[in-house]
């Protein structure tokens, strides 16, 4: 999970970094993969709320509170297996599948 942490956080770093710099990529693709805007929604909203999740669960792991840390980490993981699964969707059918345009 620390291996994890440290990824997600060089990789959220970047991320903000990167779109600070380069602004706002709107979709270029066609109505019918709307699609991608629930999913980009609710993965944008979840990766914001599984934050304070994952930092007291490795908090409560590093603390050794073991009777508190398997309930929020039984909920934590999930999101966050599918936060991370979303972005490399996302990412894909931005840059790969549909041509950006920037602005």
């Amino acid at each position: 999970m620390g291996t994890a942490f440290v990824v997600s956080d060089r990789f959220s770093c970047s991320y903000l970094y990167y779109h600070s710099h380069v602004g706002v990529t709107r979709f270029a693709g066609q109505v019918c993969a709307s699609g991608l805007f629930h999913n980009s929604d609710f993965h944008t909203i979840l990766a914001v709320v599984i934050v304070p999740m994952i930092l007291i669960t490795l908090y409560r792991a590093l603390k050794g509170q073991f009777d508190l840390h398997p309930p929020l980490g039984r909920r934590t993981w999930p999101l966050w297996m599918y936060v991370s699964v979303t972005g490399v969707v996302i990412y894909w059918m931005l840059y790969h599948l549909y041509r950006p345009v920037l602005g």
